[in-house]
């Protein structure tokens, strides 16, 4: 096996896994990291349960995760005038082998980092340096082009670069410099937290309201104590009219509630105050629902491209973050059954790019939301019985075909072997 390092461009969630797995197996890595200092910044995600099942195959269990979330246990759709339109166990409850965690992104970004550093030396990542470019040498290595803090670039030789910069990767980019734009499907979401008290299970992932029109909200955090309020994570979602583009500056900021809670006037049960909920954050952060297009292949000689860098996905399926942490096990696994070659790239990109860029197509397509599409057709949502409107064998057949395409149908995960054996390490191969 070469003495060279694999490289990791990017210390997101995909690039740290990535960096996790690597020592898992035996693999010199390190992370570069264009931030001088890592934060826990952003909202609330979900942690499928096939991510969680490789964070603990990676010893991370729950006792970490309770520390920066909570399992879920219910997944709802509810209609305009309150009604429910589905609703399904999730985790445990539903018979998986591994819970579903809802946590604060910002938080499992640093829980992660933590273990690295932990695991494998403070050396391991280095931040304020961004991956820039690569060449792929003829002596078979691999150069990384490497801007530093200070404004010089710095060139690091090493045996293979995981591109895992998101979704503005200049390691994507060079891949495929004729890639087109990042894509507005027209929908402008405001993300927040707020206290509040959990609603249903205690632990239920919520959508309200219709396809173009939506409320989605989850808590991320157990009641606290003393109050009985939990952290409640919340996605507020508006469709427009995209025909003339995002006109705004930059594709994340924060906002005041105002500028968009009378969107959401109105929105009052008896067991939930919508604006009451928006009016509770202390921040909100406006960002268009966004992706790109599929490339039809995610590698170039000894470079590869995992998480955003290689599917930025809209967040309807809940699943980018968990499909970046599989990406970084599945790359392991082909490392550990190919070496540390162009042929382990090869492997993993013929065998994964395909079908994850046709979840990137039906997450377009509103994922598993297209329920609420399925209500609004049907009668313009709202409804005294789902049942009437669209039977019971229809919704579950439809959720049942999304979860399948995005690698967590529970019949198939609980009996899958580990994608990563116990014990297994990367042996020298010769380069193909």
């Amino acid at each position: 096996m070469s003495e060279l390092p694999v490289l990791i461009a990017g210390g997101g969630i995909g690039g740290l896994a990535m960096a996790l797995t690597l020592h898992q197996i035996g693999v010199p890595c390190v992370v570069f990291e264009s931030v001088r200092e890592l934060r826990p910044l952003g909202v609330g995600i979900n942690l499928q349960p096939n991510a969680v099942r490789e964070f603990q195959d990676l010893g991370i269990g729950e006792g970490d995760l309770d520390r920066i979330g909570l399992p879920a246990r219910e997944w709802a759709l509810v209609g305009l005038n309150g009604n429910d339109i589905y609703s399904e166990p999730r985790g445990l409850l539903a018979g998986y082998g591994w819970p579903q965690y809802a946590v604060h992104r910002g938080l499992l970004q640093m829980m992660l980092y933590d273990k690295v550093i932990e695991r494998l030396g403070p050396g391991a990542v280095r931040l304020g340096s961004r991956v820039t470019g690569y060449r792929n040498e003829p002596d078979g290595t691999v150069t990384a082009l490497i801007e530093t803090s200070g404004g010089g670039v710095e060139e690091q030789k090493c045996a293979l670069v995981v591109g895992a910069d998101g979704l503005h990767s200049a390691v994507r980019a060079q891949m495929h410099p004729g890639q087109p734009p990042i894509r507005w499907g027209g929908a402008v979401m405001w993300r927040g937290t707020s206290p509040g008290v959990p609603i249903r299970s205690g632990a239920s992932f919520v959508g309200l309201g219709t396809h173009r029109h939506r409320l989605v909200f989850y808590p991320i955090s157990p009641p606290d104590a003393r109050t009985g309020l939990a952290t409640i994570n919340w996605i507020a979602e508006v469709t427009v009219d995209n025909s003339d583009g995002w006109k705004e500056t930059g594709w994340f900021k924060p906002v005041e509630i105002d500028d968009f809670v009378h969107h959401f006037e109105g929105w009052t049960y008896d067991w939930l105050d919508v604006p009451a909920l928006l009016r509770g954050a202390e921040m909100a952060y406006e960002n268009p629902m966004i992706d790109r297009d599929p490339i039809p292949t995610w590698q170039d000689g000894r470079v590869i491209l995992i998480g955003d860098a290689a599917h930025p996905m809209y967040p309807t399926g809940s699943n980018g973050a968990s499909q970046a942490i599989m990406d970084a096990r599945l790359l392991g696994a082909s490392f550990v059954e190919h070496g540390l070659t162009p042929q382990a790239l090869r492997a993993y990109d013929e065998r994964h790019c395909g079908p994850v860029s046709q979840i990137v197509l039906r997450n377009r397509g509103a994922g598993p939301f297209g329920l609420l599409n399925m209500v609004d057709e049907r009668c313009g949502g709202k409804f005294e019985s789902i049942d009437d409107v669209i039977p019971a064998e229809e919704r579950a057949a439809f959720m049942a075909g999304y979860k399948s395409a995005a690698g967590f149908a529970i019949e198939k995960l609980n009996a899958a072997p580990p994608t990563i054996p116990p014990g297994a390490r990367v042996e020298a191969k010769v380069d193909a």
